[in-house]
């Protein structure tokens, strides 16, 4: 147990941790935004996995890392659109369409890789971007500036995201459209329009998180490489309480404890490895459970609107 607590190996576990909350972040900051706007995704796992396909497969044909990032956010919003049609103009119950739609990316997305790609290949990702001067400070050099441009992009959205809901004219009508839509339509705010804008985007936002899965942390593709990493992402935004900074806390606090049972496997700790993959899950669920009773959610969450009502 005492090599645990050397100081090379607690900076490497919390590099790990602020390196795997990036999916995380990418994917919670886009699912609160639809959820401010009244709309629950639950399909954000199988967004993910189509994401992680489309990066992973055009960087592989082509080696172009950006295409990658693009095709996962192209795919992401389709998916997104896919999603609004069903739960915003069909007004189809949120949860059921949710999960309908992750098994849809969960199946096409194997499908395509069995039928495209055939076998797990590896592609070169995006390489570590070092941060002159600020990398080379002892202990929090290699902790917060020794990192990918997909990990700084996904802590840079946690402050874009705050600004857009709370310093903008359409995050005041996102916030509108999820707590009261009918004061909203009254005011002449497209209660449907702006739904329909903040599940395209959460979408977008889960395609990319899934390519900064496939591209930017593991520089493969296989069938559910998320893991129901979506499903978290879902919770982390009720943990958060639809509040971007709150995520990232939630974001940190989750992939932190997934490092460390990481490093415990590689430093051979005598911890069943069975019990230290449950560990994160296990921590998340006792966290939501506290978190949930001191937060409220969007008064309009998961209720379709109709003008006229």
């Amino acid at each position: 147990m005492k090599e645990f607590f050397t100081v090379a190996v607690l900076v490497g576990i919390a590099h790990s941790g602020i390196r795997l909350a990036a999916p995380y972040l990418f994917a919670s900051l886009g699912e609160m935004v639809g959820q401010l706007s009244g709309v629950l995704n639950l399909g954000v796992d199988g967004i993910m996995l189509m994401g992680a396909f489309a990066a992973f497969y055009v960087v592989f044909m082509t080696g172009n890392l950006w295409l990658g990032l693009l095709a996962a956010l192209i795919v992401g919003a389709l998916m997104g659109l896919l999603m609004a049609v069903i739960s915003v103009t069909m007004g189809a119950e949120q949860g059921i369409s949710g999960i309908g739609l992750y098994l849809f990316g969960l199946g096409l997305s194997s499908l395509l890789f069995k039928t495209m790609i055939g076998s797990v290949e590896s592609v070169s990702g995006f390489s570590t971007l070092r941060i002159p001067v600020l990398s080379e400070l002892p202990i929090i050099g290699p902790i917060f500036f020794d990192h990918s441009v997909v990990v700084y992009l996904a802590y840079l959205m946690v402050p874009v995201s705050w600004y857009l809901i709370n310093r903008t004219t359409l995050g005041l009508k996102i916030r509108a459209a999820g707590q009261n839509p009918e004061a909203a339509d009254s005011l002449g705010v497209s209660v449907n329009g702006v739904r329909y804008i903040t599940v395209i985007y959460g979408s977008a936002m889960a395609g990319i998180a899934g390519a900064a899965l496939s591209i930017g942390l593991l520089n493969v593709f296989q069938e559910n490489m998320t893991n129901g990493l979506g499903f978290i992402a879902v919770a982390l935004v009720y943990f958060g309480g639809w509040r971007p900074f709150g995520i990232l806390g939630g974001a940190l606090l989750f992939s932190t404890v997934n490092a460390l049972q990481l490093w415990a496997q590689v430093l051979g700790l005598p911890i069943p490895s069975d019990l230290a993959v449950m560990l994160p899950y296990v921590l998340t669920i006792i966290a939501l459970a506290f978190a949930v009773r001191q937060v409220r959610q969007p008064a309009a969450l998961t209720k379709p609107f109709e003008r006229g009502e």
